[in-house]
């Protein structure tokens, strides 16, 4: 329908915005100033406390500097009433007393049919409510009972009762003078394959009315009363009043609940809402059967930018959060998004609140989850993670995930917990038996068993007077981590080519795992914020102690800076030798554990063999820096260390062998 020009300015001009606002919110009276027209109110688009809505009446515009929801009164109207620009126009006029220009006849028509098919379902809610209450009624109500509908709760929720009979309603309808096309057209009635009368929709069920979110009655739920019904639940067929994955079980009651502050819950089936509505719950809905639609995402985030979604504790449940998970990815966007409060298992809502309480439910929507948590179980829960294609495996599926998200920040916020997330998984390893910390390497090969994730065997006594465990080794390795860190906080944008080495390096340092924990969550923002970050989460202190050392100031990478090359060459090689060393240290405290029940001679020789020919390895300057092995255990090792482990392996079997 096209409006005639000048009818939508007068229109705006015969209305006061705050007057049309006005109907939502409560003005902040501290802050607001009528005479100019300049008011303020908590934004009735998002849940807040303070009053961020500002409403210009002068401009006839208004906006939240919140959500940064913006508009006049008809797109004020559009959004709060769930209503189209015409519905809304048409409202306003009402308001404004002025007469809708006239409409095209066959939009007139089809608007004139929608009113007809609407005073249909109206009947038919009626003739329900009655059937609940004759004698057809009584096994039906005792089933209401039992599942705690009082008789005003049964009033409130307009619940009736489809009697056993296959014209009940249709002849009902019939002698209200109600056209054959209207009864159909409103989905209350199926034709006759046979030839004969059309028959009910709904027969011997319970029935719950499904209003639109201006309290339209456009169709039905009914809960079937034979247990041997292969339905146990049927909605209305879609009509030109019912979209099924458009619309939602107690919309308007639940938007207008949400407005007070009232968090928008989203449960399974009619009797969940009805059940959380009466505990107190009233901002819940329900989608209609069916898995929640990318429609009925929208319809929950013009009600609420965090819809909690409570689904059943069992298999299907789940699987059915996993499909909402899918279905929003794409259409995130700041502020939108989701959450899930998941039911003890076996348990719908209204289970829970029939045993525990109200109290028990409010505590699980206050534990709601993050999408982004319900999507990382679903990715790693019941999955091993011990081999390196199994990490790529769910490092590939992780991308796939994150890639559909189309908000570009959304999606960028996604990928860094998801890295969070990921990080914590492969660096929680659990405590070595007789220390204090964390503190697992790679195990030594078993026969049988092979090569697997074992504690980090207790330094024996031959060990410790070895030159392996010199203070002169552990204050160099204290010196590379700090170069290494100095470096990339300085180009944080050289961790993605060493981040999965970096991760893997256990900090020994004076707040160097501090640093380091930061680094790996923060390097994607910049040098700058990065920074900054290490002194609100540190301390300024640290970062000066670190570009304080000598040996970090000569650093090349640190003198130039804005060289890729250099800065590249100096972090590759420091990290090299800092894994060179602690990789060989692992296996030679391997070789030394297996070797425990063996006679002790020879041991510290070979120990300390062993490591004068590492500490030759790390001194020499014409090393092949090109060329470099990885040992059983993952260290990246140069040529001259590879020889030297292989030689101290190869001294070590005859010992043992001859041992055994």
């Amino acid at each position: 329908m096209s409006l005639p020009p000048g009818f939508l300015d007068e229109l705006r001009n015969r209305l006061s915005l705050s007057q049309v606002v006005g109907r939502k919110v409560m003005w902040d009276q501290r802050k607001s100033n009528q005479a100019k027209g300049d008011m303020w109110a908590p934004c009735p688009f998002h849940q807040e406390k303070t009053a961020s809505f500002h409403v210009d009446d002068r401009k006839g515009y208004y906006y939240c500097f919140g959500c940064h929801q913006k508009g006049d009164a008809i797109s004020f109207v559009r959004e709060t009433e769930n209503v189209g620009f015409m519905e809304a126009v048409e409202i306003l006029a009402g308001e404004a007393g002025m007469q809708m220009p006239a409409r095209d006849p066959k939009a007139q028509e089809k608007a004139d049919h929608r009113t007809q098919l609407v005073e249909v379902m109206e009947m038919a809610v009626s003739h329900f409510r009655l059937m609940l209450k004759t004698g057809a009624g009584s096994a039906a109500r005792e089933y209401l009972a039992r599942r705690g509908l009082n008789e005003a709760a049964l009033e409130r929720w307009e619940v009736g009762f489809a009697q056993d009979a296959w014209q009940g309603l249709w002849d009902h309808l019939k002698g209200k003078g109600v056209e054959d096309d209207l009864i159909l057209g409103a989905g209350l009635a199926k034709p006759s394959t046979k030839g004969g009368k059309p028959y009910d929709t709904f027969r011997n069920r319970i029935l719950f009315p499904i209003r639109d979110a201006r309290g339209r009655a456009i169709a039905f739920g009914g809960r079937a009363m034979d247990p041997e019904e292969s339905a146990k639940y049927l909605n209305s067929p879609e009509t030109a009043l019912f979209d099924k994955g458009r619309s939602l079980y107690n919309h308007g009651p639940a938007r207008e609940a949400a407005g007070k502050g009232q968090p928008l819950i989203v449960a399974e089936g009619y009797m969940d809402v009805i059940a959380l509505s009466e505990a107190g719950f009233g901002a819940t809905v329900a989608p209609l059967g069916t898995a929640i639609t990318e429609d009925q995402l929208r319809l929950l985030w013009r009600i609420a930018p965090e819809p909690i979604i409570a689904l059943d504790g069992d298999s299907a449940g789940l699987k059915a959060a996993m499909r909402v998970i899918d279905t929003a990815l794409p259409l995130l966007e700041a502020g939108q998004s989701l959450r899930f409060a998941l039911m003890p298992e076996g348990k719908d809502p209204d289970d829970l609140l029939k045993e525990s309480g109200a109290e028990a439910m409010q505590a699980l929507i206050d534990a709601a989850i993050p999408m982004v948590d319900l999507l990382w179980r679903r990715e790693t829960e019941g999955k091993v993670f011990d081999s390196p294609e199994r990490k790529a495996a769910l490092d590939k599926d992780l991308r796939a995930v994150i890639a559909r998200i189309k908000d570009p920040s959304i999606r960028s916020h996604y990928g860094q917990a998801i890295k969070d997330k990921r990080w914590e998984l492969f660096r929680s390893r659990p405590k070595a038996q007789g220390t204090g910390r964390a503190s697992w390497s790679p195990g030594p090969w078993k026969k049988g068993q092979g090569r697997g994730w074992a504690p980090t065997p207790p330094v024996l006594q031959s060990t410790k007077t070895s030159l392996l465990a010199t203070a002169d080794d552990q204050a160099q390795e204290v010196l590379r981590e700090a170069v290494i860190l100095a470096i990339l906080i300085r180009r944080p944008d050289m961790l993605e080519q060493v981040e999965s080495r970096m991760e893997r390096l256990d900090m020994i340092g004076p707040d160097h795992g501090a640093l380091q924990r930061v680094l790996l969550r923060h390097a994607h923002e910049g040098a700058e914020v990065l920074e900054r970050t290490i002194v609100e989460r540190i301390g300024a202190t640290a970062l000066e102690k670190l570009y304080a050392l000598n040996h970090v100031r000569i650093t090349p990478a640190l003198r130039h800076p804005d060289d890729d090359e250099i800065v590249q060459a100096s972090l590759n090689e420091e990290l090299m030798k800092l894994e060179a060393a602690r990789g060989l240290r692992r296996e030679i405290a391997d070789a030394a554990q297996d070797m425990d029940t063996l006679p002790d001679e020879g041991v510290t020789w070979r120990l300390g063999q062993a490591a004068e020919a590492r500490n030759k390895a790390l001194r020499s300057q014409t090393e092949d820096k090109a060329t470099y092995d990885v040992a059983d255990n993952g260290t990246l090792l140069n040529r001259d260390e590879r020889d030297a482990l292989d030689k101290l392996l190869a001294q070590i079997d005859p010992i043992k062998t001859k041992g055994k």
